[in-house]
């Protein structure tokens, strides 16, 4: 099974290269179903997995600015507080086991798992629609009380199950900011760096961080978003974006059947 981990790793990195997100999407199930790693470790591990490959994706997009700084900065500081609180406050806060009836018992790993999935449906709606919306400059005003409330949830998601969000930054990014296609990516790989990365480091004193598995998949993920990179130049990444959105309603709809039915 880690054999076909380390393949899907490579997936991982191609998703974010070529769409500027779903990367995070697929890494929590990699390392839950294919390297046995515990749900609430793996949403951990997953911070510092997306944010080191979104990072070495954003900066071929920081060579042919196609990344607006200004609005990563009004939605990347409020998610930056709300990864640290939800990671240090929330997850910390749920009990390892809610509550039984009758042979079913959801415990702390379950409810992330089914978060997980809930979300997966939901962002594979979003890639799977099709909407037109008018494009404009990347300098243009800012809606900032928007551009806040959208990067607290972002960043609340991102502490609770680990997912950097880009499958939610990017639509936020284009339908409310408007920014051309190509240069919402560029900016969602700089805020999902920031929001992940710290959110990781800013809980670093998690015990037994296994760290010979978490920079093994996270360099071969990197592998994947050079190669993601360089497609995203040949490929157009929104005409990818509905088979990757079926791709994470199916994964979503399986987590949800193996939680629900165990």
């Amino acid at each position: 099974m880690e054999i076909i981990g380390y393949v899907a790793s490579v997936l991982i990195g191609i998703s974010l290269g070529l769409i500027g997100g779903g990367g995070s999407i697929l890494t929590v199930p990699v390392l839950v179903y294919l390297f046995a790693v515990e749900p609430a470790a793996a949403t951990f591990y997953s911070l510092f997995v997306v944010g080191t490959t979104s990072g070495v994706g954003s900066l071929s997009y920081f060579r042919r600015k196609e990344i607006s700084l200004k609005t990563a900065a009004v939605f990347g500081l409020p998610s930056i507080i709300a990864v640290y609180l939800a990671r240090h406050y929330l997850v910390a806060a749920i009990p390892d086991i809610l509550f039984t009836i009758g042979d079913f018992t959801l415990t702390k790993n379950g409810l992330l798992m089914l978060l997980f999935a809930i979300l997966m449906v939901a962002a594979s709606y979003s890639m799977i629609r099709k909407r037109v919306v008018e494009e404009r400059g990347a300098d243009d005003s800012l809606n900032i009380g928007l551009l806040i409330l959208q990067g607290l949830f972002v960043g609340t998601v991102t502490g609770l199950i680990g997912a950097g969000g880009g499958f939610l930054i990017i639509p936020a990014l284009v339908n409310f900011v408007r920014l051309p296609m190509k240069t919402a990516v560029g900016t969602s790989l700089l805020i999902i760096t920031v929001n992940s990365l710290s959110g990781f480091f800013l809980n670093l004193d998690e015990p037994g961080v296994n760290w010979s598995l978490l920079l093994a998949v996270t360099g071969i993920a990197i592998i994947g978003i050079v190669i993601g990179s360089f497609l995203a130049s040949k490929i157009n990444g929104a005409k990818l974006k509905p088979a990757f959105g079926w791709f994470v309603l199916a994964m979503g709809v399986y987590i949800l059947l193996r939680q629900l039915l165990g």
